[in-house]
Order: structure tokens, then C-alpha cells, then sequence
């Protein structure tokens, strides 16, 4: 079996050794309130066992649904915002052609796309137009099926859907995963006759990637999720005791250990642009987890060389705040060689004959040793290759090592309630019905200040 591998000398350094040792008694007792379900937001740690728990007639029942919908769209539209639809997206974008979104459809290879994610009428006027005249369905993801951003684009969708295929197929080309007895989704999925997956009650959003939330979606993408799911089962079983050497509770300590040492930022670093929407799920999970009681390391991330040249400055020469993460995959899906050219005139001939890899490997190293010189604590992640097995191994160890550093922090990292904040002004604002002292409240104090 192939792991990932974890360095963190480059950040020891910074930290001191006392301060990283000083965690470990914190760290085993964070693996065990997981495993036994004894600390905060224990309700919701359905996801700890979920990869060698997932029934085999499920992932069948999903492979099923995916083929279906494979051999009718051209298009399938997963509707969710944040956990709903980040962990899908992170694994699709990893394991697609770079320019996969302006490859035509084929014949039992739809393109999955997103909605739900944003409140934005020009998206959703874009996204009419591509799918005006296509064979397209819906996979719509909400427990409660009342969240605004989804809800808004469904009722967009589903009717659109309708209109352009008739009830019937409508009705089989669109599917629900939801609460498994309550909330509107279940409701109009029940009446509608939807098929319908659960969102385990156990399970919160921004961990639910390896339940059908992020299954169904990434199945529909032509991808092997019993592979995702193999590997996340591997890094299950290597992460599951409050040993020294687990690489989970390495990371989470680390991590601490530089928070408390005045490293407040972490990037999230990859070298690799199929990585850019994994980083984004990265952020949710530990942003949303750690982010609460006026504590927690913000998550960043950026994406290398790329951003070398705009952030890179900063980086190497700004507040010193930060640490670094960087994930770096072993083997390339491909190898391209860079050409010799009589002229020239670029000055790159010393390169010919070598594959871009090696020169962005290069590059990696580089600036990994610019980046401590200059004062910035550096964490090495190492991926074989990006592939399921892999993803599966790199999803499941974040996610254990979030729920160890949350508990190491301090907090709950298992529930959101910051997340509400915006949702009662922009409910008060828009006069939703139940909320007319809030609307007159918050209409009073914006007249006080314009």
C-alpha cells in the first residue's frame, strides 16, 4: 500500500521541540475522545468509521444511479453549497484534464457542473443558456432543503428540467439526497417521487464527502469511488491509535505547536492546479471546525508557481504569521519534454531535453528552502500520485487530524454557529415571514447609519 508521508523538520524548528512534545498527551487523549465518542459534538463523528463501515449495497445502489444518469445527460447539475458540494468538486477537479470544462459531452460522459453554490442571477442566466436544448438532470443536495442558495437554484432548475424533458423524465433524471424523514427536500422528493440518498445524521457537511453527498457526483464523473473509499479506509486504519507515529495526530500537534508559537496562517501549498478546488475544501473543513470562541489558525491557500508571482513577496518577505503546508504529488499523470530550439532566444536550451516535472519539482524545492530561510515554518505532505486510492488516503487524514487539532484547540470542531450570523441579517433584510421584529430592527439600525 502506498501512503502519503509527512515531514515536518522544516517546522519543527520554528516551533521548538518542547512546545511539539509537550502535545502529544493532548493528542492521544483528542484520538480517543474520537474513537470513543467523548467530546464535544460526539454526535456528529459518523464520519470516523464511515470508510470500512459503508456498505457494499450502497456503493452499488450509487454506482447504479450514476450509470443512469451517465447514460441519459449530458449534463448533470449538483446543487449544494459548502460541504455539499466542495468535497465532489475538490475530487473531480483532481482527477479531470486540466481543461476538461471545454471538452464537449460524449455519449455516456456527461460533464458535472455546479449551482447552489453562490447567489448570483448572472450564474444562473449562464448556466440556462448552456443548458437550454441539453439533455441535462439534477442532483440536489440539502438536509433541510430550505438553505437559500440551493433552494434558489433547484426552483430554477427543477422547473426548467421539466419544461424541456416533461414530468416523467424530469422526475427520473432528478435525485435528492437529504435528511432521511424530515425537511422540505424529503417532502417534495416523497410527493415528486425523486430517488432519494440519506445525508447520515452523523455526519456533518464539510465531512460528508465519502457519504453519496460526494459519492453520487464524483461516480457520475466517470471516477472509482471504492477506490476513494479503499483509500480513505487505509488511512482509517493507519490513523486509528494514539500512538507517537501517527501521522494524523503529527500534523495536528504541529500545527499547535506553531499556533502557540505566533504562527497564525497556514497556506495550504500545492504545485500541482488540480489541487486548486482540494485546497478549497481544506479551507472549509478546518476554517469551519477551528474558526470559533476567538480562536483558530486561518486557513489560506495558494497555488504554486502561479502564485509566486503575485503572493510570493509577501510570503517570503511579509509578517511573519504563517507556516506552510505543501503537498507535493510524486508522479506525474503524463510526461512532457521541453523541446531545443536553434535560436535560443529564450535561453532555455539548458532545459531541453528535460520534462516540466522535473523543473517544477526543482522549483518546489527552491522555494521551499526560500520560504524557511526567510522565517516560514514548512510542513511537507507527499502524494504518490493523484489517483482515487490516493485521494482517499489524503481526505480521510485531514479530516482525522481537523478533529484531533479542534479538540487540542480547545473547541468544538463539530458544529458552526458563526455560520448563522449572516443568515438571520439577510432573512430580516429580505422580510422573511417569522422574522418581522429582526426586519424592523435591522431596517431601524442601517436608517441610523446611512
Amino acid at each position: 500500500m502506498k501512503t502519503i508521508s509527512l515531514n515536518i523538520q522544516d517546522a519543527v524548528y520554528f516551533a521548538g521541540q518542547e512546545k511539539f512534545d509537550a502535545l502529544r498527551p493532548a493528542a492521544a487523549e483528542a484520538i480517543s475522545m474520537l474513537d470513543e465518542a467523548t467530546g464535544k459534538g460526539s454526535g456528529f463523528l459518523g464520519w470516523v468509521r464511515l470508510p470500512s463501515e459503508t456498505p457494499d449495497e450502497l456503493i452499488g445502489r450509487i454506482e447504479a444511479t450514476a450509470e443512469r444518469l451517465r447514460s441519459e445527460c449530458e449534463f448533470v447539475v449538483c446543487i449544494g453549497i459548502g460541504g455539499s458540494y466542495l468535497g465532489a468538486k475538490a475530487v473531480i477537479s483532481a482527477l479531470s484534464d486540466n481543461f476538461s470544462d471545454f471538452h464537449a459531452p460524449e455519449p455516456g460522459k456527461p460533464k458535472v457542473i455546479f449551482a447552489g453554490q453562490n447567489i448570483s442571477g448572472e450564474y444562473l442566466a449562464d448556466l440556462r443558456g448552456l443548458l437550454k436544448g441539453r439533455r441535462f438532470g439534477i442532483i440536489v443536495i440539502s438536509k433541510s432543503g430550505t438553505t437559500t442558495e440551493p433552494a434558489i437554484a433547484f426552483r430554477i432548475l427543477k422547473d426548467m428540467l421539466a419544461e424541456q424533458a416533461g414530468a416523467d423524465a424530469a422526475r427520473r433524471l432528478t435525485v435528492a439526497i437529504t435528511d432521511r424523514s424530515k425537511g422540505a427536500l424529503r417532502t417534495l422528493a416523497t410527493q415528486e417521487g425523486y430517488e432519494t440518498y440519506v445525508i447520515p445524521d452523523n455526519v456533518g457537511g464539510r465531512f460528508s464527502v465519502l457519504t453519496p453527498v460526494g459519492l453520487l457526483p464524483i461516480a457520475v464523473a466517470g471516477f472509482d469511488i471504492r477506490k476513494l473509499i479503499g483509500g480513505a479506509a487505509d488511512m482509517q486504519r493507519t490513523t486509528a491509535h494514539p500512538s507517537p507515529d501517527n501521522p494524523a495526530g503529527i500534523y495536528a500537534r504541529m500545527r499547535n505547536a506553531l499556533y502557540a508559537s505566533g504562527k497564525k496562517i497556514e497556506l495550504l501549498i500545492n504545485f500541482n492546479p488540480r489541487l486548486h478546488y482540494f485546497s478549497e475544501w481544506w479551507k472549509q473543513l478546518y476554517g469551519e471546525s477551528e474558526g470559533k470562541e476567538g480562536k483558530g489558525i486561518f486557513p489560506a491557500s495558494v497555488d504554486f508557481t502561479t502564485d509566486l508571482h503575485s503572493m510570493g513577496q509577501w510570503i517570503q518577505d511579509g509578517e511573519r504569521t504563517i507556516f506552510e503546508t505543501v503537498i507535493s504529488v510524486g508522479k506525474p499523470a503524463v510526461e512532457e519534454r521541453i523541446p531545443s530550439d536553434a535560436q535560443n532566444l529564450d535561453g532555455i536550451n539548458y532545459l531541453a531535453g528535460r520534462s516540466v516535472d522535473e523543473v517544477n519539482r526543482m522549483a518546489e524545492i527552491g522555494t521551499r528552502l526560500a520560504h524557511i530561510d526567510g522565517g516560514v515554518p514548512v510542513i511537507h505532505i507527499g502524494i504518490h500520485s493523484l489517483d482515487e486510492h490516493t485521494l482517499g488516503q489524503l481526505i480521510y487524514f485531514f479530516e482525522r487530524a481537523c478533529g484531533i487539532s479542534g479538540y487540542i484547540l480547545g473547541v468544538n470542531p463539530f458544529d458552526q454557529p458563526g455560520v448563522e450570523a449572516y443568515k438571520k441579517n439577510m432573512f430580516a433584510l429580505l422580510g422573511k415571514p417569522g422574522h418581522e421584529k429582526e426586519t424592523e430592527a435591522i431596517r431601524e439600525r442601517i436608517g441610523a447609519k446611512q
